[in-house]
């Protein structure tokens, strides 16, 4: 019997979010640059994709390493405030994960830089098996030991007829189909923007249903492909879909596809229709791009809905495909 609706499991970071004047590119090697404000925000995977999954009215839980340092009672006092538990039992002796976001007041995009650490340390020591019982398991990246770990919780959900979505960052992707097979495998929707894809399938492909259909032939049932502010692709039940995101002032962009996923997650637990699913996805990670921060400011669903009134966001079915599988 589930016990509640998602598992998050990834990274939980503290972020610093600096603004600079100039454009990004030209800051020369040897520069001291000026910043205009510093804001720091707890992040990260597992902490991203719960803090929006609460928000939108479901019961979450995280897994999660931190180090038994003041960035961890930072992540957990926020975490609080969206009724999340972490299940993992102890601290890492490494510090937690942390990063650092720059962006220019004239650019819309963003350097990251992150310091991986606690998060590599995840065991399978560190939770207990009972408390795995969710309907959903909402899979971000983590990297060495880490993801070793999270294979064999994957192997374990299948058994248990848990559903996966798998959200992969760019370095996983990077890593290419074949180290990610048997995730892949297991996946019931796969949500990557178009440059992890083309890394994943190491393609340079433009044809984003060309994508959606290779990636398919792996193992998800449904695949997402989203593209910043242009067109998003997706495959659900052999049809390929398209949604133009709507224009909005974007300030910052971290946490977008955290917000977008885990929206889309959130309409699929509730029933939505798929279109409607995407529609909830992209106003949320709409609100996100607008503010600084990755949770800021993620929506409840009366404020989604009535943002997606508002936008009259246009899904459109292009082609039924095949059903491929290798």
């Amino acid at each position: 019997m589930f016990k509640y609706d998602v598992l998050c499991i990834g990274s939980a970071t503290v972020d610093s979010f600096l603004t600079i004047e100039q454009p990004l590119q030209e800051v020369k090697l040897g520069d001291k640059v000026l910043v205009n404000s510093v804001e720091k925000h707890s992040g990260g995977g597992a902490t991203n994709s719960a803090a929006a999954l609460s928000k939108l009215g479901l019961s979450v839980k995280i897994l999660t390493k931190m180090g038994g340092d003041h960035d961890a009672d930072f992540i957990i006092k926020e975490l609080k405030e969206y009724k999340i538990k972490n299940i993992c039992q102890h601290h890492s002796i490494k510090n937690t994960d942390s990063g650092t976001i720059i962006s220019s007041v004239k650019e819309k995009d963003r350097i990251i830089y992150v310091h991986k650490g606690a998060s590599l340390d995840l065991s399978s020591d560190d939770f207990k098996k009972s408390q795995l019982n969710t309907k959903w398991i909402y899979l971000a990246s983590l990297m060495g030991k880490s993801f070793q770990t999270t294979k064999k919780i994957i192997s374990y959900a299948e058994k248990k007829k848990v559903k996966i979505l798998f959200n992969a960052s760019s370095y996983l992707a990077k890593k290419g189909k074949n180290y990610l097979k048997s995730i892949l495998k297991a996946t019931s929707i796969l949500v990557l923007n178009k440059e992890e894809a083309q890394a994943l399938l190491k393609s340079s492909s433009n044809n984003s249903s060309q994508l959606l259909r290779s990636l398919h032939q792996f193992g998800p049932e449904t695949v997402v492909i989203t593209n910043g502010n242009k067109a998003l692709y997706a495959l659900h039940d052999n049809v390929v879909y398209s949604l133009i995101p709507p224009k909005v002032k974007i300030v910052h962009t971290a946490g977008a596809g955290d917000a977008f996923t885990a929206g889309l997650l959130a309409g699929i637990i509730k029933n939505y229709s798929f279109e409607n699913a995407l529609r909830l996805g992209q106003v949320n990670s709409s609100s996100v791009i607008q503010h600084i921060g990755t949770k800021n400011k993620l929506l409840t669903e009366r404020e989604a809905q009535q943002l997606i009134k508002r936008y009259n966001i246009k899904v459109t079915k292009n082609i039924k495909v095949k059903k491929m599988r290798t």
